[in-house]
């Protein structure tokens, strides 16, 4: 279900490209935001694991030095059938757990002090198991196009506001400078809540998948829960550029503002554990 809600998105993220990006640049423009959002895009994806890591001060540690940690990453790692990822700690007192990497020969699963701090090893391992699972899942490719393709028209609107303000061409094909700055503002929300509806969609299913790997939904539930409560209290020193991947959102969303957030809610994401916890 999740997979194919996935895929309904992406179809959506990519005609909206292709409407808006012929209304408002015409096919020149397209190329032009399509190449250079993807541009930015693969550097991001191939170079995300050491930039995002080195951004957090993440240390690898080994078994000697977390053994706990380092065999339950293990275990999973090997009933996915993923080779053995790189095991980081954040120096950080916020509970949170991400993953990264271009696919499972190049993974890595971070998580925080306070995470360590507060999870047995039945949560532990559930919160490990949904970045396993993420990693598993292409996770990061599928966020990577769904950003090139997001990037894209944030770039035609931008384009959009530069030819209403100095006269571009086309207005008679395109309806004018005001029927292009409608466009280039209902375009990039529209983008960047399809944007978000994906990313919210494999949380759901890296949570389904973590379930079944680890054997034990109820781990996760209580993680989440736990993970809930802790990101209320304790703040986290992140980026807003990097809080889609980590486990929970580091910062506290509410009211109009959880529309956006990368994140679906944890109440949400509890309730359907439970489901399957009940139906095995």
């Amino acid at each position: 279900m999740n997979t194919a809600k996935t895929v309904g998105l992406m179809v959506l993220l990519t005609g909206l490209f292709i409407v808006v990006g012929y209304f408002i640049g015409g096919e020149q423009g397209m190329i032009i935001a399509f190449g250079f959002a993807f541009l930015m895009n693969v550097v991001s994806y191939w170079f995300s694991d050491k930039i995002v890591l080195a951004m957090y001060r993440a240390k690898q540690v080994d078994e000697a030095t977390e053994p706990g940690l380092f065999r339950i990453v293990r275990r999973l790692a090997q009933r996915a059938g993923m080779p053995m990822p790189r095991v980081y700690i954040v120096p950080q007192a916020q509970p949170n757990a991400f993953a990264t990497g271009r696919n499972p020969k190049h993974a890595a699963v971070a998580v925080t002090q306070g995470l360590m701090q507060i999870m047995n090893d039945e949560e532990l391992e559930g919160v490990l198991a949904h970045e396993i699972s993420h990693v598993g899942n292409r996770d990061i490719l599928i966020g990577t196009i769904a950003a090139t393709l997001a990037g894209a028209i944030m770039i035609l609107a931008r384009i959009a506001q530069f030819a209403a303000i100095f006269g571009g061409g086309g207005r008679d094909r395109r309806g004018g400078g005001i029927a292009l700055i409608l466009v280039a503002i209902v375009s990039a929300i529209a983008a960047l809540l399809i944007q978000m509806a994906i990313s919210r969609s494999r949380e759901y299913q890296a949570d389904a998948s973590a379930a079944k790997l680890s054997g034990n939904p109820r781990g996760l539930s209580r993680a989440l829960d736990s993970l809930r409560r802790s990101t209320q209290r304790v703040p986290m020193e992140a980026s807003p550029a990097t809080s889609h991947m980590f486990i929970v959102n580091p910062f506290t969303k509410k009211g109009m503002s959880s529309l956006f957030s990368t994140h679906p809610p944890v109440e949400e994401r509890i309730r359907r554990l439970e489901r399957i916890r009940t139906s095995r």
